[in-house]
């Protein structure tokens, strides 16, 4: 596979494809549809390789000549400095470091302490230079390739690793992670003493979830996979974007979806949703209830609240409710109404403080930020796995918002995107997600795919609208199909 990479991290040289690798690939802004593999799932990936004629020193030269390319384009002539611990992410840097002395590079081997696996042992001892100390100085300006610690890292690495390793990392011109920057749980994303920010990581064989979860993935970077030839399967996997087919000549309008979006006391909401619905390929968009006067797009068709009537209309392909809804009583008689259809429903907002206690029976979708999401699902975890054991309790994909969107089935599938557009942390920007999502889901996608392909355009739209965007940005004339 080919790698394209963001051009401000070498400049001209990396934009012209300097850093260009059949071993790598990456997708901007992240990789879509990559697996997502714990640490113990990785290791389990691993032996099955091992079983099929591929040893774990051939996965550890594969993923060392991998990284030793990366860091050959990063350089650009710069030193490159690798610092190793004692596991196998160190055997991986001395594999690289044999790689990048066959380049005829100048490189700089650092060690925390003596290889500790029989992997690490014969990786070091195929690296014919000279092995200095963590606490030797820093080398100004060069290319740092961060291979202390990798995924079965389970505690802090300690104030006076972190400082030897924060000190190199800032002397250096660019930083590069191997699997993971030294300071990062894998499979939860949390902080063990983490103590910079890399440009790149590369990650082995699969992505880990630390790549994805925040706060870990703020210090990853931007993420590259190397094909180590595992081969990793997982029902965890990055986003990716469901066939949206446009219009063709046995198109209309009902064909083509006829959403409902129900209003209540904050009637500006269900607006933003509304458009959205009608912007992201809804044939039909009919706004219900709210006060809001008629103003454009008059696409949109507004009618009154009438109870028992509103949502009588076999033509109706999905159901939008929770935006600007309120708590009132008449808020749940809508509630009810809107479940008692059997359609598809997209619940957002104020509708997810009124879900019933039995899993639903029809297609649904919540989209709770993280706040809403602790106040109907509560015990700790990682985000993937709460996220998860809710979908399996409500019988609902559920979309869990934030700066890592993590999405979840009912039958286990998550799909997670990261990171996310960060201008969308704004009042709005969730209703306009909902009324995509109503969209989509009345095209006929399934629920787990219509979210996916429902966080992508929603991103596509912020990006479109550029910095400074607010939720009326985003529908307003907005084309992200």
């Amino acid at each position: 596979m080919i790698a394209i990479v963001c051009p401000q991290l070498c400049g001209n040289n990396l934009a012209q494809g300097g850093w260009l690798s059949p071993h790598l690939r990456l997708a901007r802004p992240m990789i879509l549809g990559a697996p997502i593999l714990t640490a113990s799932q990785m290791r389990v990936a691993e032996q099955d390789a091992a079983r099929h004629g591929l040893s774990l020193s051939a996965l550890m030269d594969a993923a060392g000549t991998a990284l030793g390319d990366l860091a050959f384009r990063a350089a650009a002539g710069r030193t490159i400095h690798i610092i190793v611990g004692p596991g196998n992410n160190g055997g991986d840097g001395y594999v690289a470091a044999g790689r990048l002395a066959a380049l005829r590079t100048d490189v700089v081997v650092s060690a925390l302490a003596e290889p500790a696996t029989e992997l690490a042992k014969a990786a070091k001892a195929g690296w014919a230079g000279p092995v200095g100390s963590l606490a030797d100085p820093a080398i100004a300006g060069s290319v740092l390739v961060d291979c202390l610690f990798g995924t079965g890292l389970n505690r802090p690495i300690g104030d006076v690793t972190a400082a030897h390793l924060e000190r190199h990392a800032y002397a250096a011109n660019r930083r590069i992670a191997a699997d993971l920057p030294s300071g990062l749980s894998s499979d939860d994303g949390l902080l063990l003493g983490c103590p910079y920010r890399a440009d790149v990581t590369l990650a082995f064989g699969a992505l880990k979830p630390a790549h994805v979860l925040f706060p870990a993935a703020a210090h990853c970077g931007i993420v590259r996979l190397a094909e180590i030839g595992i081969g990793a399967q997982s029902i965890v996997r990055t986003i990716a974007m469901p066939a949206l087919p446009p219009p063709d000549h046995t198109s209309h309008k009902y064909r083509r979806g006829l959403v409902a979006v129900i209003a209540g006391d904050m009637a500006g909401a269900a607006e933003l949703a509304a458009r959205a619905a009608a912007r992201s390929g809804a044939g039909y968009v009919r706004l219900i209830g709210g006060k809001l006067p008629a103003t454009g797009p008059f696409a949109i068709v507004r009618r009154g609240w009438r109870e028992g009537q509103s949502l009588d209309d076999d033509r109706i392909s999905s159901i939008v409710i929770g935006p600007g809804l309120g708590s009132c009583e008449g808020a749940k008689q809508r509630l009810t109404a809107a479940l008692s259809t059997g359609k598809p429903l997209v619940l957002d907002a104020d509708a997810l403080a009124m879900l019933p206690s039995e899993p639903f029976t029809q297609p649904v979708i919540l989209t709770p930020h993280s706040g809403e999401f602790d106040r109907i699902c509560h015990g700790g975890g990682d985000k993937i796995s709460r996220t998860r054991a809710l979908a399996e309790r409500t019988g609902a994909v559920v979309l869990h918002k934030g700066p890592d969107t993590v999405i979840a089935a009912p039958d286990g599938r998550v799909a997670v995107h990261a990171p996310g557009n960060y201008w969308l942390s704004s009042a709005g920007t969730g209703d306009v997600l909902a009324g995509i999502c109503g969209a989509m889901l009345a095209r006929g996608l399934e629920p787990f795919e219509a979210a996916q392909a429902a966080v992508l355009l929603h991103q596509r739209a912020a990006d479109r609208a550029g910095q400074g965007l607010i939720a009326d940005d985003l529908v307003d004339g907005a084309n992200w199909l």
